[in-house]
């Protein structure tokens, strides 16, 4: 703090007491986009009768502020509908690894191909991306038809062992009669 006997700071000649007797101020810095240029969407806001307008923030483009009409954000991009893939993919898997259940096989193999299918088509539309594993879906459940049918031939063409044994040697099997011996 300067004394009380110390002269207060004298202005220049353009009113800057900071600045040096007779040097001159330089400008003030331009926007890239020149002088007086306002970014794309900068609009501001009005102002009441008699008061000037309001800028927008300056560091949002656009921004209108308190439910003025401007821009607003992008919408998001819809997320992918993968769900027919996948749901080809799982029944596939289980149609092919429980072959044994041969009529869950075959039902499961064909809900594996359809939904594989219309997975397929969603991927080749861009609707999702799991183009693979619906295509596995579709090669799974083929797979579990295929051997779904091979266990139902498998099981109509060949005899029955059990019926056939006791009738081809000539042996009735077992007996209810009791064997008293003698004492």
């Amino acid at each position: 703090m300067p004394g009380a006997g110390t002269p207060p700071p004298v202005p220049s000649g353009d009113g800057n007491p900071f600045a040096a007797p007779g040097e001159p101020v330089p400008p003030p810095p331009l926007s890239p986009e020149g002088p007086g240029q306002m970014p794309y969407g900068y609009q501001g806001r009005p102002g009441y009768p008699g008061y000037p307008g309001y800028p927008s923030h300056p560091g949002y483009a656009g921004y209108q502020g308190h439910g003025a009409p401007g821009y607003g954000w992008p919408a998001m991009p819809m997320a992918p509908a993968n769900g027919m893939g996948v749901a080809g993919l799982v029944l596939g898997i289980i149609a092919a690894a429980g072959f044994c259940l041969w009529p869950l096989a075959i039902v499961l193999g064909i809900l594996g191909v359809v939904f594989g299918a219309v997975g397929r088509g969603k991927a080749r539309r861009g609707e999702a991306t799991n183009g693979g594993q619906a295509l596995a879906g579709i090669i799974c459940g083929a797979v579990g038809i295929a051997l779904g049918v091979g266990v139902l031939v498998l099981l109509l063409v060949v005899p029955d062992e059990e019926t056939d044994v006791g009738t081809s040697r000539g042996d009735p099997g077992f007996s209810a009669t009791v064997v008293v011996g003698r004492s």
